[in-house]
């Protein structure tokens, strides 16, 4: 059976397309994939979903190998091997608020997609804040009145001006990662060792 790599549908979908074609993998038939969600190669079966879902297949064994963000690992904390970064999908945590806003006596409220990651990231500066559960759209949370700032995934910082939000701290640096399923390794280990192998050289010489 053909090694299964699970890869973050988007922005790192692309990223990862990219670099795979500079590896001189055989890519041709994922350039034209439309709206399909698995697609076939030579040597390989290509899946294709959302962060936390790439995360759900690899931990179960459905996929072997998985393209995620790091922040999936961190906020989800899935039963996978986190083997290294790959030298795409670089971006930051960050804490936005209004511009010229100015926080109130009261505990702060804070909304964010990454529950865990804003908790742990305010415990560590010693702060107790209220935290507030969006899953999408998070810019809207401050302009709106539902919270006083928002803890988001920053690239550019592009989405954040145009809803006139600033950027009061940034922290947690993260990129893409490679992950594994544990049984896979070894069950596959002929198989999934020289791809590996090819992503971690392909990696050192993109750094």
């Amino acid at each position: 059976m053909k090694p299964c790599i699970a890869l973050t549908k988007g922005r790192l979908e692309k990223q990862f397309l990219d670099f795979f074609e500079s590896l001189e993998f055989d890519m041709s038939s994922l350039k034209d994939k439309g709206r399909k969600l698995q697609v076939e190669t030579d040597d390989f079966l290509f899946v294709f979903a959302k962060g936390p879902d790439v995360a759900t297949y690899v931990e179960n064994g459905i996929a072997d190998l998985g393209i995620v963000g790091e922040d999936i690992l961190i906020e989800h904390q899935p039963d996978v091997y986190n083997l290294f970064p790959l030298p795409f999908g670089r971006c930051g945590m960050a804490v936005a608020t209004k511009k010229d806003f100015e926080w109130p006596q009261r505990k702060k409220r804070i909304a964010t997609s990454f529950t865990n990651i804003a908790k742990e990231h305010f415990m560590q500066k010693g702060e107790s804040v209220d935290i507030i559960k969006l899953e999408g759209s998070v810019e809207l949370a401050p302009i709106l009145g539902l919270a006083d700032a928002i803890v988001d995934i920053v690239e550019t910082g592009t989405t954040l001006k145009e809803n006139g939000l600033v950027i009061e701290e940034k922290f947690l640096a993260i990129s893409a990662r490679l992950i594994a399923n544990r049984s896979s390794l070894k069950i596959k280990k002929d198989q999934l060792n020289p791809v590996i192998e090819a992503f971690k050289e392909g990696a050192k010489l993109t750094c």
